[in-house]
């Protein structure tokens, strides 16, 4: 049996001409079993009218973003490849199919320093945000990208041909290859042995973390194909979300979502709670209606930190440390006021 560095170091020869129409079939056919398997065995029951809304968004997003990339020419990414094969890095390397996968798998982590920076940077957030709004994360939700992200992504790649010196051939079947995996982790499936495949590659259930309406969740996963960018660089998260989505309201019809992408929307700013003066204030309360007798001021203090955090939190079990220096100062405050009503009554 061939090792893997003897396979690699074989000097086979790309076809000088990969058909695109053999491509595209291969990537509807693809598409349309997916699509079947989500339909008959989904990960989870989505409400089937926003299916559909999710459905008709995506696919229109999808075509005319293709429309728009042929008339700005900037799907000619091929032309790049033609023209600057064998001028890059890789012509360094006299193996076409160690040139094949060391492009493949820059490629990949181009993809997940861009989506990183996609969350991370408010500007570029603004557009990758339409991709994330999507309540009904499916297999069509991989094409649901606004078209300046798109463009963008595109002026990456093409940076990344001239700088290695990638192949129009070996270019095509990597492009062909990531749509096929991004495809695929965004289906709403499950199988066994997912969470064995996803120490390699970003699975289903790990991009459904990705889509999470916790930004604490959603930023993590970023990885295209391998999961080992995430697992390196420690941005990893296997956790179930409870909803997908964005938070807050979002346009989901075609012509208000592409909209929506040129609109920077900021986070709700929300002010800390001060729990200790919300329970000296509600203890304070409690002991003025009893007149400030003493000997019920710890008393006091414990039902009114109950009662706040009933009030804030409901039933949920929460971990806050409440110091008793607090009730010291309520105490001292309580003692002031007890003194100033009886130098008033003086």
């Amino acid at each position: 049996m061939l090792s893997l560095t003897t396979l690699l170091d074989f000097n086979f020869e790309w076809p000088t001409m990969v058909p695109g129409e053999i491509m595209a079939l291969t990537l509807l056919m693809v598409f349309a079993s997916l699509c079947t398997l989500e339909f008959q065995a989904p990960n989870k029951k989505l409400p089937a009218k926003h299916l559909r809304q999710s459905y008709k968004t995506n696919i229109s997003l999808f075509m005319v973003n293709s429309i728009a990339m042929s008339l700005v020419s900037a799907s000619s990414l091929l032309i790049l490849a033609e023209r600057y094969s064998g001028k890059g890095l890789l012509n360094a390397l006299s193996s076409p199919a160690w040139k094949a996968v060391l492009s493949f798998v820059a490629l990949d982590l181009l993809m997940y320093f861009w989506h990183q920076a996609s969350h991370r940077v408010d500007c570029l957030w603004m557009f990758h945000k339409v991709h994330h709004n999507d309540p009904c994360l499916n297999i069509s939700t991989a094409f649901r990208i606004h078209f300046l992200e798109l463009f963008i992504t595109h002026i990456l790649k093409a940076s990344l041909i001239i700088i290695l010196g990638i192949e129009a051939a070996v270019l095509l079947i990597n492009e062909a290859i990531m749509t096929l995996f991004i495809m695929f982790h965004h289906t709403n499936i499950s199988f066994i042995g997912e969470k064995l495949l996803s120490y390699l590659i970003i699975t289903p259930s790990l991009h459904r973390t990705h889509h999470s309406t916790q930004r604490c969740e959603h930023d993590s996963n970023y990885g295209a194909v391998f999961s080992f960018w995430d697992r390196l660089f420690g941005t990893l998260t296997e956790r179930e979300p409870a909803e997908i989505g964005i938070n807050g309201s979002s346009p989901l019809d075609l012509v208000n979502l592409i909209k929506f992408g040129f609109t920077l929307q900021m986070p709700p700013v929300v002010q800390p709670v001060n729990f200790d003066a919300m329970i000296a204030e509600a203890a304070y309360y409690k002991a003025e209606k009893r007149g400030f007798y003493p000997g019920n001021d710890l008393r006091d203090w414990l039902e009114a930190k109950k009662e706040i955090i009933t009030q804030l939190y409901g039933d949920k079990p929460i971990k806050h440390n409440v110091t008793r220096k607090p009730q010291y100062n309520y105490l001292k405050f309580m003692n002031l006021d007890i003194n100033h009503r009886r130098i008033q009554n003086f």
